[in-house]
């Protein structure tokens, strides 16, 4: 049965650990096993990344992912493609600042389905409050380990004034590791998107754990 993740479930699940699955980040795991020991784990929020291989392996691949999330009960998301997200019935897109503008976006994905988009700049995040996302991805914070074309460090200042530019929720992403988290959502962070911090973790559902630990549970909305 498919329900209306926008205005119910999605929307209070927008904070925590935002677990990014890149097949190009450890291609010796499978994603579907680190989908199953994270969620397990406590994480509730993932996002499938694949920017190598053809749309039919994308698929392939993105459909099972998308059908083991609504087994288990967790929020599952494609990176940058729309066309991708509406062929596996993903809970939502997220859009770089080189996809689909936010309006287009939300006219293809419809109503219900969730839409965060990156950002990395306090333009880019006016920009994108103005085109009504679920929520912010902002960053890199630190310098990334996944990415070796990303744009200028913004670090913990950045975040802490991009904080008080909107109430939606902002996961902060960019080299974040488990001793970093703490000062992250201090800084004014929902949540940490992470990659290769759980991706390559020796033992991912300790990863996993270790990182939920340390972010408070929401008790009420940003602000």
């Amino acid at each position: 049965m498919q329900t209306s993740v926008r205005k119910s479930s999605g929307a209070r699940s927008l904070s925590g650990l935002y677990v990014i699955l890149d097949p190009s980040i450890s291609p010796h795991r499978p994603l579907v096993d680190v989908l199953k020991v994270s969620a397990a784990a406590g994480a509730k929020l993932f996002q499938y990344r694949n920017k190598t291989d053809s749309m039919k392996a994308a698929y392939a691949e993105a459909l099972v992912l998308r059908n083991v999330a609504r087994e288990l009960g967790v929020l599952f998301l494609v990176n940058d493609r729309c066309d991708l997200a509406l062929a596996v019935d993903a809970d939502g897109v997220h859009l770089g600042q080189g996809d689909l503008p936010l309006s287009l976006a939300r006219a293809v994905m419809g109503p219900d389905k969730l839409i965060g988009i990156s950002t990395h700049n306090p333009q880019q995040v006016l920009a994108a409050i103005a085109g009504g996302p679920d929520y912010l991805g902002f960053g890199p914070i630190f310098k990334p380990s996944s990415k070796a074309d990303h744009d200028p460090i913004v670090g913990i200042e950045g975040l802490t004034r991009i904080r008080l530019l909107t109430a939606l929720p902002i996961f902060a992403i960019g080299g974040i590791t488990l001793q970093d988290v703490e000062e992250v959502i201090r800084a004014g962070a929902d949540g940490v998107a992470v990659i290769s911090a759980i991706l390559k973790a020796p033992d991912i559902r300790h990863a996993v754990n270790d990182f939920v630990s340390r972010i408070p549970a929401p008790t009420s909305p940003a602000s």
